[in-house]
Formats: C-alpha cells, sequence, structure tokens
C-alpha cells in the first residue's frame, strides 16, 4: 500500500479520559496491518501540551505530541469525560478548527463529544451520546441534534457513544480501507461477535431491572420512550397509556411483570437519573436542574432525590468535584 493510502488517526486524550475508549480503537486498528500485512493505518497519541495525560483508570500515558505540533492527519478523535475542558480554550480551540478546515475530519467518543461541542465544531452535525451523559449533553447544548444511534456519521464528524461503538467504527473503517474480509477477521481474533453501525441504537439498561430496553415488551418500551420525551414536561401516565393504546391499569401490571416497578415509578427514576446527570456533569442550581427535570421547585426534586440516592444532589456534586480536585480527574465517567 503506498504512503498516500495510509490513514493517519490523533486520539486527544484528556485527564481523566477512559482507557477503554482508546484502546478499542487503536487494537483492531493495529490487529488489521498485521493480518492485511500492510501499513493501512497509522496512529499518534496527543495531548493539549504533548506532556502525560492519566486516564480515569490512572494509567498514564505519555503523549506522542502536542495538539498544536501536529500535522498531516487525516482524522482526529477526542477522548474525554463530561466536564474535561482545554486549559487554554481559545487557542486550542481554533487549533481544532485550523485542522478541520485543513480537512481533517473531526470526531469523538463518549465523554469527548463534550469538549468538541465547547469548540463549536458539532452545531449542525447530528452526534452520538452516550446514555448515560444524554441529559447533561442536552441542557449544555440544546440546539445540537443528539441522537442515541451508537455511532453517527454526519459528513466531516464521527462521533460514537462508548468504548463498544469505538471498536465497531475501527471495524468500520478496517472495512473501507481494506475491504470486508479483513474486517470480519479482525472482529473474530478478538471474539467481537455483533458489529454495529449507523443506524443502531444503544441498548440502555432499564431502571433497576436485569434487563435492557430493547428487551421489553412493544407497549412498555413505547410508555418508555414517550416518558423519556417528556422529561422536562411531565405527562400524566394515563394519557401514555391511551397512546399506546392499553388501560392504566393493563400499563401498571405489564410494567411491574416487566420492570419490577409501576409506570409512576419508573418515570420519577428516569427523571431522577437525568438529575443526576445534571447535578455531576453541569454547574447548574439546584432550581434550574429541578426545572430540567420537571419540579416546579427544587425542594420536592432534593427530596426525591434524596430517596433514590441516599444524599443531597449538594453532596453528590460535592463529592465528585472533591475527586476531580484531589486526583485532577473529571468523574465519573463512562466508556
Amino acid at each position: 500500500m503506498s504512503q498516500k493510502n495510509k490513514i493517519t488517526i490523533g486520539f486527544l486524550i484528556f485527564p481523566g479520559f477512559p482507557m477503554a475508549c482508546l484502546t478499542s480503537m487503536i487494537e483492531p486498528l493495529r490487529a488489521a496491518n498485521e493480518i492485511a500485512e500492510v501499513d493501512a493505518f497509522d496512529w499518534v497519541i496527543l495531548s493539549e501540551d504533548g506532556n502525560t495525560v492519566t486516564s480515569s483508570a490512572q494509567v498514564v500515558f505519555q503523549a506522542d505530541a502536542g495538539l498544536h505540533g501536529v500535522h498531516d492527519i487525516d482524522q482526529l478523535y477526542l477522548m474525554a469525560a463530561p466536564a474535561s475542558s482545554f486549559a487554554d480554550p481559545s487557542r486550542s480551540d481554533a487549533q481544532l478548527r485550523k485542522l478541520e478546515r485543513h480537512g481533517v475530519t473531526l470526531g469523538a467518543v463518549s465523554g469527548g463529544v463534550f469538549p468538541l461541542a465547547r469548540a463549536g465544531l458539532l452545531q449542525g452535525f447530528r452526534t452520538s451520546v452516550h446514555w448515560c451523559y444524554a441529559a447533561a449533553f442536552a441542557q449544555e447544548f440544546p440546539r445540537i441534534s443528539a441522537t442515541n444511534e451508537v455511532i453517527s456519521i454526519d459528513r466531516r464528524r464521527i462521533t460514537v457513544s462508548g468504548a463498544a461503538a469505538g471498536f465497531d467504527l475501527a471495524l468500520h473503517l478496517v472495512a473501507e480501507q481494506l475491504g470486508q474480509g479483513v474486517s470480519t477477521e479482525v472482529a473474530c481474533w478478538f471474539q467481537h461477535a455483533l458489529v454495529r453501525g449507523q443506524g443502531v441504537d444503544q441498548r440502555v439498561p432499564t431502571v433497576r431491572a436485569e434487563s435492557t430496553d430493547d428487551m421489553l415488551p412493544t407497549v412498555v418500551r413505547e410508555s418508555i420512550e414517550l416518558f423519556s420525551s417528556h422529561i422536562e414536561d411531565p405527562v400524566k401516565v394515563a394519557d401514555v397509556a391511551d397512546i399506546v393504546g392499553v388501560s392504566a391499569r393493563q400499563l401498571e401490571r405489564m410494567f411491574r411483570k416487566a420492570t419490577g416497578h409501576s409506570p409512576l415509578q419508573y418515570y420519577r427514576m428516569m427523571r431522577m437519573n437525568a438529575a443526576r446527570q445534571l447535578v455531576r456533569y453541569s454547574n447548574d442550581n439546584m432550581t434550574a436542574i429541578a426545572l430540567a427535570v420537571g419540579y416546579a421547585s427544587a425542594t420536592p426534586m432534593i427530596q426525591n432525590y434524596k430517596e433514590v440516592f441516599g444524599l443531597h444532589p449538594a453532596e453528590d456534586r460535592e463529592k465528585v468535584n472533591l475527586f476531580r480536585v484531589r486526583k485532577n480527574l473529571a468523574v465519573p465517567v463512562v466508556s
């Protein structure tokens, strides 16, 4: 393979990034080179200043270069926690925009969508957001079109929801560059049985039940989708039952059988999980968070939060912020 056909990928890592997101993309590319016996992919690990970066697992990575010294890359993926930000935002955001102008495809894995969005480079692009960050992302970037799909490829923006989706994306790149046969062999090497692409939704765990949303009965799943679209403006359970075509009593029985909870209990947990995202991944005050999850004031939201999670939301935020200060990490993160 000639040098001009090689794809060079940059991975820009931030303190506290999920290590699995990086390895899940590099390993399939490394294996593809080995299987095809060609130098089809090259990669470079970048940090903002070119220095070492500590992952969320406390593993230290030495960057190959700094963001401002990088050149001759074809794609750049940001890997970060939701709270991650550049030390010098104006200069580093400008460098990302410069790379974009020079034809570099920009992307992000998991929490990396947050700094990429803060740089203003996801406006007008469909963006894959991990379900665990969806409420916080929507609150901070209400004008960005977020999707629950595992992979979103929209012109020169590629976003993936997490580490497993990063592996799927790497296989997609291998198939494009070296053919489906090599991609399939790479997947087999890693016992990666199911390769997902665009249009496939994330599997979201149901609230306190040993199942995922795609395993639920149709009526229950459709009801949950309606609840999910009415976090800020709550909808009545009876109205949801009418929409999905069953009685309120039938819906109650089906929910309890499928999830172990009543529709109202389940709905409240969804709103509390959304509130927790905002507590942990935003700087909004308690009143703003309460309004964002459908409460008229902070007091009832705080009470429900304490009942569900066992602590005041301010305490929850303080614990996370204390960890960040002590460990220089942005946590908690998901891969």
